[in-house]
């Protein structure tokens, strides 16, 4: 059996995909989290051999748990899940040893197929995001709203972003603000989610 961790905050979502592994003979889901920085001690307590993770998880997102992971468990193998595939992201996930890449909206089949190679330490990265991680993006903020997002990112209030920056409180309000607009986010920690997944900071 494949002992395998699942990492995914969606509920329904991490209840449909422990729903479809659940008909695979050979593969087993010994533990669910909902957050990354759950991720390497779950696995330590379920001597998982594969672990699935959600990029976007709260905490600490896919990749920084992927990174914890090869650091402390280097013999449980990682597969990220990802709906976008963006050249930072992937560059993100080769560093940290991350052995399989693919979108969320796979085919069942495809992700058990996906758990077998990963567990056998082959490396598995999905073709379609493979294509358009190749191809450049440019962001469609300017680069003091990059600052903004980036600095914001690293969970500083808004007071402290505006004195590193040099910007009053009130135009880093009105950056955040514009920024979340412009990348269609739902908030500001999405808007930061995006901007991340997409290489921009």
């Amino acid at each position: 059996m494949i002992r395998t961790l699942l990492a995914e905050d969606m509920h329904l979502v991490r209840g449909a995909i422990v729903a479809l592994l659940a008909y695979e003979e050979d593969i087993e889901i010994v533990a669910e989290v909902d957050r990354g920085d759950r991720v390497a001690a779950a696995v330590a307590a379920s001597q998982a051999d594969v672990a699935v993770l959600d990029v976007a998880l709260p905490g600490k997102d896919g990749l920084e748990a992927a990174g914890e992971l090869h650091e402390r468990h280097p013999g449980c193998g990682v597969l990220i899940l990802t709906g976008v595939g963006t050249p930072g992201l992937l560059r993100r996930a080769l560093d940290v040893h991350v052995r399989g890449f693919m979108a969320k909206d796979a085919p069942p089949h495809q992700l058990a197929d996906a758990i077998r190679r990963v567990a056998r330490g082959e490396r598995v990265i999905d073709s379609e995001l493979a294509i358009a991680a190749m191809r450049p993006e440019d962001p469609p903020l300017t680069a003091r709203e990059l600052d903004v997002i980036g600095a914001a990112a690293g969970g500083a209030p808004v007071s402290e972003i505006a004195a590193s920056l040099f910007l009053s409180e009130g135009t880093v309000r009105n950056y955040l603000c514009r920024s979340t607009a412009k990348l269609g986010a739902r908030s500001r920690i999405d808007a930061i989610r995006i901007a991340r997944e997409s290489g921009w900071i």
